[in-house]
């Protein structure tokens, strides 16, 4: 008689959650699709004012903003508030040109259209976020 094992249930694998910000419904569904086949769990918002609250209800590894949406200063505003959070999401600016240098160089550019560099650029600044996390772990413990 053969010792029966019982199956565990498998495990939904985790995937880095990415918010992805944009007024422009092509180019967050392009960059949305992206991010999605580069294995990565993704939401979008339309507006400033959606991506604060999609950022007050869930956490998130990366927030990736447009800059000029409803103002100038919407994307920089979204990114100030992801800079807020306790969970600490890492931060880029998405754009389809490189004209424009943000004041912070905490701030990555990331360019839509070249899709190895933006799944490139997501999977590094996920990476320096998880270590990060684990310094401030280590230092604590």
């Amino acid at each position: 008689m053969k010792n029966h094992v019982p199956e565990l249930p498998a495990r939904e694998l985790e995937l880095a959650r990415v918010l992805v910000v944009n007024d422009d419904l092509t180019s967050r569904l392009a960059v949305r699709a992206v991010l999605e086949a580069g294995g990565y769990q993704v939401d979008s918002a339309a507006s400033a004012a959606e991506a604060v609250g999609k950022l007050d209800e869930k956490q998130y590894e990366l927030v990736v903003s447009d800059l000029q949406m409803e103002s100038p200063q919407a994307g920089l505003e979204v990114l100030a508030h992801a800079r807020l959070m306790h969970y600490k999401p890492a931060t880029a600016i998405l754009t389809t040109h490189l004209n424009h240098q943000p004041d912070s160089s905490k701030q990555v550019l990331v360019k839509s259209e070249d899709v190895p560099d933006l799944l490139g650029k997501v999977a590094d600044l996920i990476s320096q976020r998880a270590a990060r996390i684990v310094e401030g772990q280590m230092r604590q413990g």
